[in-house]
C-alpha cells in the first residue's frame, strides 16, 4: 500500500498557447496538511480541479487514494471533499437544508444522514444557527458551513481551494483550527493559499509561479534552503531612494521593501552591514535602525520569484 494520498507525475495543462500547469511533479502524505502556495494566476486552482476529477490534464500522470485522475475521475469524487473558491451554498436554503442537500448529492439518508448533519453542526459550531437562512451569515460562518458540507461525507481527501479568501483574520484563524481537528483525524487535507502567515500551518509546502513548483518542503527547511544567510533588517530615511540605491550595488543579492522597512539580503563573502553602512553615508540616508532577522515564508518566496524571473 502507498503511504500517498495525492501522487503527481510531469503534469500539465495548456488553454491554447497557455500553459497553466508546466510539468510539475509531488506527493502528498497521507494524513499531512499540504500547501500550495502561489500568487494569482499560478496554477493553483487549475491543478486542484485536475485532482478533483473536473478537469482533464493535457498530460503527464496523477493519482488521487489510488485512482487515475485521467481514467477514474468518477471514482475520486466519490472520496473526497472538495471546497471551491467560490463558495457553492444555496443562499435561500437554512444552515440545516443545505447541509441536509449536500447529503443527499453524497448519498446518504435516514438516521446515518442526521448522524453527520448534528456531527458537521457541531464540529463547525453552527448549531445555534441550523435555522438561519445562509445568505444572512457573516462570510466566517459560511465558509464554516461550506467546510461542513464538504465533510459529510466524511472523505479520506479534503481539497479547499483558497478557502479563506476574503474572510477576517480571526474567522481565517478559527477556520484553521477546524482544518488542524481534520488532519489530526487522519483527513489528508491540501489546500492552496497566497497567504503567507497560513502557509506556516502546513506540514509541507509545494510553492509555484507560473505553473512551475519552484521549491518543495517543510516551511523550516524551505527558510534554511533558501535564505541560510539569513537577512538585515533595516529601518532608514528615505527609503525608497535606499532600496534604488541598494538594488544597484554589486554586493547585495537582494533588496525589498517589507512594512516600514526594507529586507536585505547580501552576496557570500559580504559584510553586509558595514556595506549598507558605507553606502548610507555616501549618500546622506539616515540609518535608524538595522538588526540580523530570521527569514519569514515572504522573504522566501520573494526570494524564489526574483531568482526566477532573472532566469
Amino acid at each position: 500500500m502507498t503511504s500517498y494520498a495525492v501522487e503527481v507525475e510531469d503534469l500539465v495543462k495548456t488553454f491554447g498557447d497557455f500553459v497553466a500547469v508546466d510539468h510539475i511533479h509531488f506527493q502528498v502524505r497521507k494524513g499531512e496538511i499540504f500547501g500550495f502556495l502561489g500568487p494569482n494566476g499560478a496554477g493553483k486552482s487549475t491543478t486542484i480541479r485536475m485532482l478533483c476529477g473536473l478537469l482533464m490534464p493535457t498530460s503527464g500522470k496523477g493519482k488521487v487514494a489510488e485512482f487515475d485522475i485521467v481514467k477514474e475521475p468518477e471514482k475520486i469524487k466519490q472520496v473526497i471533499g472538495y471546497m471551491s473558491q467560490k463558495f457553492s451554498l444555496y443562499e435561500d436554503l437554512t444552515v440545516l437544508e443545505n447541509l441536509h442537500f449536500f447529503g443527499g448529492i453524497y448519498g446518504l439518508s435516514g438516521p446515518l444522514q442526521k448522524e453527520r448533519e448534528k456531527q458537521a453542526l457541531d464540529r463547525a459550531g453552527l448549531q445555534d444557527l441550523r435555522d438561519r437562512l445562509t445568505r444572512t451569515l457573516a462570510a466566517g460562518w459560511k465558509q464554516r458551513l461550506a467546510l461542513a458540507c464538504a465533510l459529510l461525507h466524511q472523505p479520506e481527501i479534503l481539497f479547499l481551494d483558497e478557502p479563506t479568501s476574503g474572510v477576517d483574520p480571526i474567522s481565517r484563524r478559527n477556520f484553521w483550527s477546524l482544518i488542524q481537528q481534520m488532519a489530526e483525524k487522519g483527513v489528508t487535507v491540501f489546500v492552496t493559499t497566497h497567504y503567507m502567515d497560513e502557509a506556516e500551518y502546513c506540514d509541507r509546502l509545494a510553492l509555484i509561479y507560473q505553473g512551475k513548483i519552484v521549491a518543495l518542503g517543510t516551511p523550516t527547511e524551505l527558510k534554511m534552503k533558501t535564505l541560510s544567510r539569513g537577512i538585515l533588517e533595516v529601518g532608514c530615511d528615505p527609503l525608497i531612494p535606499a532600496l534604488d540605491l541598494l538594488k544597484r550595488a554589486a554586493w547585495a543579492s537582494e533588496a525589498a521593501v517589507f512594512g516600514d522597512g526594507l529586507h536585505i539580503i547580501g552576496k557570500e563573502g559580504v559584510d553586509s552591514e558595514q556595506e549598507i553602512k558605507a553606502l548610507f553615508q555616501t549618500h546622506h540616508i539616515l540609518l535608524k535602525r538595522m538588526e540580523w532577522i530570521r527569514p519569514s515564508l515572504e522573504d522566501v518566496f520573494v526570494s524564489l520569484i526574483e531568482k526566477e524571473n532573472e532566469r
